[in-house]
């Protein structure tokens, strides 16, 4: 099976367009036609992950959305015809599967970032004879046909519009499930979201479902702490402001119960774990900032931080739950969408690092 595909062939370059021979389908595995993919950052921490992580030339892409067009012999959830997301992958077998918690898969990093399934790495074959990684997070949905497995595709409904449905497979299941699940935001809860892309974004109309009594947001963004305004922020306040720690415990007569951070920026991790009350919770979902030089007396009082994954969702469950909420007018996301032709992916990384668009979409 040929795909048309954006490749990303080394850390320096633009994407490229390129047809290659993706891999024959395992018996576990699903063919999908890919009908839009959203652009996340983790996408772009390609970049900069060391080439023992992530080897390029790469095919990238992890929240894809489509059609399917093939499955292995072993497949039993979907069927050719079917309409699904695509989300991370994970092997249902070790503890943190069997107890529910599939993010945390001791097989997380070699099926998704490394692009590992059973013991060899996944890739197609370019025109040239070039090996290239198709097994981004089991998908690698920058292309018009993307191999999943059984364990990550989500059968939705027919009726929906596909095409834009892909980025709550990963960056709006993980701010919104960090605080529905990992966090347990609730009607007397108050939470600080120290960056509104995507991420902080859902975070924030989480939080508004969750019934939380204060909703700060944090950005640097004038447009982006506007927006987050209109979609349940209660305050907003410039990240850029040396004093928003203080500015958010005099708001909220003390700190707020949670904090989550988006950024991975150490200087802001810090002030969102200053933000917070006696017995607070920070919880942290961005990458690549690096390393925290956090001071014991951080954590006085109670206070507690942890790095979250994919929201602790279980994607089968959860993601129809933000579907539904959509339907129901309560989770927006489609406004923070703006569309893209696959070809023109670098203009969707360009605006998405100047801010100009929340989330890029790519049309294949």
């Amino acid at each position: 099976m040929h795909a048309d595909v954006a490749v990303l062939p080394d850390p320096g370059s633009p994407f490229v367009i390129e047809r290659i021979e993706l891999p024959e389908l395992g018996t576990d595995e699903v063919l999908v036609r890919i009908a839009g993919a959203g652009m996340c950052h983790t996408d772009l921490l390609a970049r900069s992950l060391p080439p023992e992580i992530v080897s390029l030339p790469a095919v990238l892409g992890h929240e894809g959305a489509g059609v399917v067009e093939q499955v292995g012999p072993y497949v039993t959830q979907v069927a050719v015809g079917d309409h699904v997301l695509l989300s991370y992958d994970s092997c249902g077998w070790c503890r943190q599967c069997l107890t529910g918690a599939p993010s945390y898969c001791d097989e997380f990093g070699a099926r998704n970032v490394v692009g590992v399934r059973g013991t060899e790495r996944v890739e197609g074959v370019s025109a040239d004879g070039t090996r290239v990684l198709t097994g981004w997070f089991a998908q690698s949905s920058f292309a018009t046909y993307s191999i999943a497995t059984q364990r990550n595709v989500v059968k939705v409904d027919k009726e929906l519009p596909l095409e834009i449905l892909g980025p709550l497979g990963c960056g709006l299941q993980t701010g919104a499930g960090s605080i529905l699940n990992s966090m347990d935001v609730r009607y007397d809860s108050s939470v600080a979201v120290f960056g509104t892309g995507a991420v902080g974004l859902a975070a924030v109309m989480a939080a508004r479902i969750a019934g939380a009594t204060v909703i700060a947001a944090v950005d640097i963004n004038p447009a982006r702490r506007e927006l987050a305004a209109e979609l349940g922020a209660t305050h907003v306040f410039d990240g850029a402001d040396p004093e928003v720690a203080e500015q958010i415990r005099a708001v909220t007569g003390g700190g707020t119960s949670h904090a989550f951070d988006t950024t991975g920026i150490p200087a802001v991790i810090l002030t969102a774990l200053a933000s917070i009350r006696p017995l607070g919770f920070c919880g942290l979902v961005g990458g690549g900032g690096g390393p925290i030089d956090l001071p014991q007396e951080a954590l006085n009082e109670g206070r507690r931080i942890s790095f979250l994954l994919e929201g602790d969702a279980v994607p089968q469950l959860f993601i129809p739950k933000l579907i539904e909420l959509w339907r129901l007018g309560r989770f927006p996301f489609d406004r923070l969408v703006t569309t893209y032709p696959l070809d023109k992916i670098n203009d969707a990384e360009a605006d998405s690092l100047s801010g100009v668009t929340v989330k890029p979409i790519l049309i294949p």
